[in-house]
């Protein structure tokens, strides 16, 4: 699946404001999302494992852009041990989907 998250932010990211994490199979179309009260890479892999149960397919990939929230050991981790290919967009690329 492609991976982003949605900031509900307006026109300025300051201050607290959701986000949203939608997962994508870039297949079927078929679409999984749910909000993040903060941006933090341990609330990301337990929201991850939640939207997994939703999805009528395993999880083989996880492809996502080059946000921190996505690059670290945590969520690196979490797809190793669930047999989840991690990929990302080019380095050094924003929003390089």
């Amino acid at each position: 699946v492609e991976a982003d998250l949605v900031a509900h932010s307006g026109p300025t990211a300051r201050g607290s404001f959701i986000q949203t994490l939608c997962l994508t199979d870039i297949a079927s179309g078929w679409t999984e999302c749910a909000p993040l009260l903060v941006r933090e890479q341990k609330l990301l892999s337990e929201v991850l494992t939640e939207l997994r149960r939703f999805l009528p397919f395993q999880l083989l990939g996880f492809d996502t852009d080059n946000d921190s929230v996505f690059l670290n050991e945590t969520i690196r981790d979490y797809c190793l041990d669930a047999g989840i290919e991690f990929t990302r967009c080019r380095p050094y690329r924003k929003n390089d989907q």
